[in-house]
């Protein structure tokens, strides 16, 4: 098992804030919302009984949630009630979906991101249209400085879009100009000290029209620069991927593991949606989207398999999501709860 050589301060300084501010966040979340027991920390005095004895899977400090999930949340209660409640669930991180969401009231990005850092949650990252056909829409293709001012404005490390590269087509050449988007976009991202990252959905590891042969994810692979270019692999969409794309249009065998593409490039990936699902091979889509840990993902595979390499542990960040959970609050507690229980295998 591989160690970091050097501590992360910031993460040092989190974890220290929770530890003191863990008693008042949970007396403020339970006046807002109702008293219940924190999730984490059930989850940890169950772990031993229920998944072994080895060390966590989720290494400390690197548990998010893309805010998506709680849109619903933060249109009727607000940010701050809906920090309050992720304090309580134990996680660490946020990554923005917008940053109103139509909370009730107003906020500026200096609140949001002391409401977020008030809470021991280190905003991470943010999700932004690719393009548009409005040259006023907020996009990386019609207003990069704008979105740039904005992240920085937040303290993000990364800046990304959860839109797929398909904005001049699906043919091999089609995707090389938009990697050359996404190279400008990550050079100016860099310039300003962030990452630039892209979000898979499954058709991503479709063929390319014009070469039914070749994956389009491997052209953006192949033609991003690594320096300048990330990715934030959504798991579930990935195996949804598998499920569609393993065989290529004239029904030849192509099969793939969402876990190598990982494995053979870690440093690409520093960030990862975790969204679990139940197969179901009667669906378009092969699995049926559910809460984390009620699915078939084997996250204590996936998750072991990235933090074991050699300085991997702390280089990502996991970040819990449901598109459409059936109750936002439930999902985001039983996620957490579930991921802080799992325990490597002796």
């Amino acid at each position: 098992m591989s160690r970091i050589s050097q501590p992360d301060p910031e993460l040092t300084h989190r974890l220290t804030r929770r530890g003191m501010l863990g008693v008042a966040a949970g007396a403020t979340a339970a006046a807002l919302l109702g008293a219940a027991a924190s999730p984490a920390a059930a989850a940890t005095e169950s772990a031993s009984g229920t998944q072994g004895r080895g060390r966590p899977v989720l290494p400390p400090g690197r548990l998010g949630i893309q805010l998506y999930s709680l849109r619903d949340k933060v249109s009727t209660l607000g940010f701050a009630a809906v920090f309050a409640e992720l304090e309580r669930y134990g996680y660490d991180e946020v990554e923005f979906a917008g940053y109103t969401q139509g909370s009730a009231g107003s906020i500026t990005l200096a609140q949001l991101k002391r409401l977020a850092r008030n809470h021991g949650l280190n905003p991470i990252g943010s999700h932004v249209g690719y393009y548009s056909n409005d040259p006023n829409a907020y996009t990386f293709a019609q207003n990069l400085t704008k979105v740039l001012d904005d992240a920085e404005a937040l303290g993000l490390k990364h800046i990304g879009t959860a839109s797929g590269p398909f904005r001049y087509g699906s043919t091999v050449d089609a995707w090389k100009r938009a990697a050359e988007d996404f190279n400008a976009y990550g050079a100016a991202a860099r310039a300003r000290g962030m990452k630039f990252y892209q979000h898979n959905h499954s058709e991503e590891f479709s063929f390319a029209s014009d070469q039914p042969n070749v994956r389009l994810y491997d052209v953006l692979l192949a033609e991003t620069d690594p320096d300048l270019v990330y990715l934030e692999m959504d798991i579930f969409w990935a195996y949804s991927g598998q499920f569609r794309f393993s065989k290529r249009p004239d029904g030849t065998p192509a099969p793939f593991d969402p876990l190598d593409y990982v494995l053979k490039q870690p440093d690409r990936y520093p960030l990862f949606h975790v969204k679990d699902g139940v197969n179901d091979p009667s669906t378009q889509y092969g699995y049926r989207m559910t809460d984390v840990g009620d699915g078939d993902i084997d996250y204590q595979r996936f998750i072991s398999a990235v933090t074991r390499l050699r300085g991997q542990r702390f280089a990502h960040h996991w970040q819990a999501e449901h598109d459409n959970p059936t109750e936002s609050f439930t999902f985001a507690r039983r996620s957490s709860e579930h991921l802080h229980s799992l325990r490597e295998k002796c």
